[in-house]
């Protein structure tokens, strides 16, 4: 059975109930000319259900048993139950996304069967404009943001009149993908059969993480711009223990708007995107009356992926300081950007295994959120996570359906209510907000402070509207 690492299993052992740790996504596709909606989505489900040729990334699952052996080693199964695995649904009259994004929220909210391969395919159609949705779900110990995003695209075509779509978990696709991939790629280790070989491993992790913690440690002492781990962050309505059901909320915007503040102000797509989580954030909370006299501090993942083809989590993480203490839009962003910059210049003086294992200590004290009395007691080292994964640059089809929209279905947690993640598809920049559906009332709210957001940085640019 193949070793588990920990930068895996740790979202194993922080799975309860109420914290499901699988991340998902929403797309949704235009038929083609001549096609309804109901027709796209019968030949999906029947593509799909026919394809009976699985790669090992979907034939996996934690070995047994799933409560001990299971967080140190994974097993694979040789039948798929694609009764199971892929699903059909009809949403209900009368078809808006208002009913949609319902859909999601409550199917984002139950947690998948250890005991089957961690994943779930869900085709909806119904939608009063046609168009067809898909809902893909899968445990985040098997993929991140990058890698599941790079599933969808592998499945797809620039070609509009391309007919050769099939399932995600066809391993036709990894194979053309390897064969077309042009980048370097960073050189492996030889595997090192045998128990001897993976304890090696384990201990070359944990060795690695002492070098990186001196590292960090320094910047924290000496620059006031980096945005420290493991310094206590605000109390907020966000940092509270949660119940297990969800709320989805999901909208986007033109890439050539953000795309035109980063010309103008040269500066980077990220930096546009959390200082619009930003704003939306200190408008919400004023809102909610609960707004912190200190900045909210956000955690944002960093892919470690070297090729198209690599899979599994390999993130690292780099703090943001938000700056909603700061009533000036210019000052806020300002203070953004530099924390960002000098997160990524620490990161960046790491090697490979170092990063790995600064993004493993970051995000491990998660797995203790679930234990009675921690999420109340302990001082949050972070308030949210905002994720920023880039998609496909090109528009993109499957069997001629086009892709008109893929947002990100992310994870929230005890301690943390809130998950904001965004992917770039081509002309779109697409929003996905998780979040408590009990502890964070009116979800949708962020939406308009968002816009609202990217308004003021567009005006701070200069930039006309």
């Amino acid at each position: 059975m193949p070793y588990m690492p920990v930068t895996e299993s740790m979202f194993l052992i922080a799975e309860t109930r109420e914290q499901p740790m699988h991340v998902g996504g929403l797309q949704l596709f235009v038929p083609r000319e001549g096609q309804t909606g109901a027709e796209l989505a019968e030949e999906i489900f029947e593509t799909f259900q026919a394809c009976t040729d699985v790669r090992s990334l979907f034939r996996k699952r934690p070995a047994s048993p799933a409560t001990l052996l299971g967080h140190v080693a994974w097993s694979y199964d040789e039948e798929i139950d694609f009764d199971y695995h892929v699903r059909r649904a009809v949403l209900p009259r009368p078809g808006r996304v208002r009913e949609l994004l319902r859909y999601v929220s409550l199917n984002h909210s139950a947690l998948l069967d250890r005991t089957r391969p961690m994943w779930e395919f869900h085709i909806i159609d119904g939608l009063d404009d046609g168009r067809v949705a898909t809902y893909t779900k899968v445990h985040h110990s098997l993929v991140d943001g990058v890698s599941a995003l790079r599933l969808l695209e592998n499945s797809l075509s620039t070609d509009p009149d391309d007919r050769t779509g099939t399932a995600i978990w066809d391993p036709a696709l990894t194979r053309r993908r390897r064969e077309a991939s042009t980048r370097s790629r960073t050189p492996r280790l030889p595997d090192v059969a045998g128990l001897a070989g993976q304890i090696v491993g384990a201990a070359g992790q944990i060795v690695g993480a002492l070098p990186a913690a001196a590292k960090v440690a320094w910047t924290a002492v000496t620059d006031d711009d980096f945005a420290a781990p493991f310094t206590p962050a605000p109390r907020t309505m966000l940092d509270v223990s949660i119940g297990s059901a969800r709320r989805f909320a999901a909208q986007q915007w033109p890439l050539q708007r953000l795309r035109a503040i980063t010309q103008q102000l040269d500066i980077t797509l990220n930096d546009v995107v959390v200082a619009m989580c930003a704003g939306a954030l200190r408008s919400y909370l004023i809102d909610r009356d609960n707004l912190p006299d200190a900045p909210l501090i956000a955690a944002v993942p960093v892919s470690m992926h070297t090729d198209d083809t690599s899979e599994g989590n390999l993130v690292t993480a780099m703090m943001a300081n938000l700056a909603t203490d700061q009533p000036d839009p210019e000052r806020r962003l300002a203070t953004v950007i530099a924390s960002t910059r000098k997160s990524k210049q620490v990161i960046r003086g790491l090697s490979p295994l170092q990063a790995l294992m600064f993004g493993a200590a970051t995000f491990a004290p998660l797995a203790l959120a679930p234990v009675p009395g921690f999420v109340r007691y302990t001082p949050p080292q972070f308030n949210l996570i905002i994720s920023n994964v880039p998609g496909p640059s090109q528009p993109m089809y499957w069997n001629g359906a086009r892709l008109d929209g893929a947002y990100p279905v992310s994870i929230a947690m005890e301690g943390l209510a809130l998950n904001i993640t965004v992917t770039t598809t081509a002309d779109q920049v697409n929003f996905g907000l998780i979040g408590a559906r009990k502890e964070l009332p009116s979800l949708q709210r962020l939406l308009t402070h968002l816009d609202t957001a990217l308004e003021e940085l567009e005006k701070v640019a200069g930039i006309s509207t």
